[in-house]
């Protein structure tokens, strides 16, 4: 009923799980846990009739009250609470590893829900509930709709794996990507505490560019929150204003991590995209997948000569530029008022926020890096993208006529 996860394949556990398996078999660094995979998913939803949950629009939603409805099998209720009294009833992370998730043709980047600092087998057993349901997600409906159509596992739709592993409270973390190519940097962004500060975009991160020489450049932000686990609940807590610019990590360990970099694009035969996170002073890796969409080439800031005036100046995040109406969207609750063609402008992009890039020409964050979620979907669709405006949701009107320039970084009303 459950995988080891070193014993993890991605044609049973999914892209993300099979390549935890593998860097774990290779000797990596990667929490130790199990997987609850394809079949046992598969098993759960015999009868429901899932594949007719398709035609209309309120189907997904029937399909995942459904699978919420559910009560685990006995049987695999039993062998979560073996798996976690194996490694010693720690506190887990549980994440999804659909069938179409982490592929080279997508990264699904936000699709579907995981969750951290899980306690005790009924708490992994409903979270394993609701990364089944996830696949039933308007998020995960509409990216199957721009997607391509992988993931089938049989007549009741797209399958889901879930990974089980050992929650880290992490020190710093962040997200790597590999070098595209020779000569070229490896790049990370890291923030204080968990992960999901730098990958839903909530904080502008530290930047850093490893050579392959071992030199680093680095840019650190101001940091201002940090997400950490209290219990079973996670927190968001205010940076001290003393330590929001000082660097997440150090040079000696952005050239550790390019260093496990290159071991994982050699193992995994590309260029990655890398998860990590630093826990108790060891470099831990949490994720890796193919890089589907690299960020623009860092370079230079754009000279003061060079910015139009009146601008407004960002990071880079999807080159290309768009002139289109200002949609400042502050949470769901704006969702609507995102048409077709609109430059979306909000805080930042969570992924929940990742049907609206579908629709969007464009879209400007208050923070956020060019390694988050946001950034990498909008670069899978080809809209131009400018991060870490400051207070761009106040200093743009609604309904104002901007343009939208992702390689050069700015923002412009006309």
């Amino acid at each position: 009923m459950i995988v080891p996860l070193e014993e993890a394949a991605a044609d049973t556990c999914g892209g993300k799980g099979g390549a935890l398996g593998a860097l774990l078999r290779a000797g990596l660094p990667v929490p130790d846990g199990f997987v609850v995979p394809f079949a046992a998913y598969l098993a759960a939803v015999r009868g429901l009739d899932l594949g007719r949950h398709t035609a209309g629009p309120d189907d997904p939603a029937a399909a995942r009250r459904a699978i919420e409805a559910l009560t685990v099998d006995a049987g695999l209720a039993a062998a979560l609470a073996r798996g976690l009294g194996a490694l010693g009833d720690p506190p887990v992370a549980v994440r999804s590893s659909a069938a179409d998730e982490d592929t080279g043709r997508s990264s699904a980047a936000g699709r579907y829900e995981s969750f951290l600092a899980v306690r005790g087998a009924d708490g992994v057993a409903e979270a394993v509930r609701a990364c089944w349901a996830s696949l039933f997600s308007p998020r995960a409906a509409a990216g199957r709709e721009s997607g391509d159509g992988s993931g089938d596992r049989s007549g009741d739709g797209p399958a889901m794996a879930v990974v089980v592993q050992r929650h880290l409270d992490a020190e710093a973390s962040g997200v790597m990507f590999t070098p595209g190519g020779p000569g070229e940097p490896t790049g990370i962004e890291a923030s204080w505490g968990l992960g999901p500060s730098v990958v839903g975009g909530t904080v502008t991160p530290d930047s850093y560019r490893v050579a392959a020489d071992g030199s680093v450049v680095r840019t650190p932000a101001d940091k201002r929150t940090r997400l950490d686990r209290e219990g079973a609940r996670l927190v968001v807590r205010n940076v001290p204003a003393g330590v929001r610019g000082r660097a997440a990590i150090d040079d000696a360990t952005a050239v550790r991590l390019a260093g496990l970099g290159a071991r994982i694009a050699a193992l995994r035969g590309g260029p990655q995209d890398v998860e990590w996170a630093v826990a108790d002073g060891r470099v831990w890796i949490l994720q890796a997948r193919p890089v589907t969409a690299a960020p623009p080439p860092a370079g230079p800031p754009v000279p003061a000569a060079d910015v139009p005036s009146g601008a407004l100046v960002g990071t880079p995040g999807s080159r290309g530029a768009v002139t289109g109406t200002a949609r400042i969207v502050r949470g769901p609750g704006d969702f609507a008022r995102v048409l077709p063609g609109d430059v979306l402008v909000c805080p930042f992009t969570d992924p929940a926020w990742t049907p609206l890039l579908r629709i969007a020409a464009g879209v400007v964050t208050e923070t956020g890096g060019v390694l988050s979620h946001a950034a990498i979907v909008a670069r899978e669709h080809a809209i131009p993208a400018v991060l870490g405006v400051p207070d761009v949701t106040s200093r743009l009107r609604d309904g104002a006529l901007v343009t939208v320039d992702g390689t050069a970084g700015t923002v412009t009303a006309t």
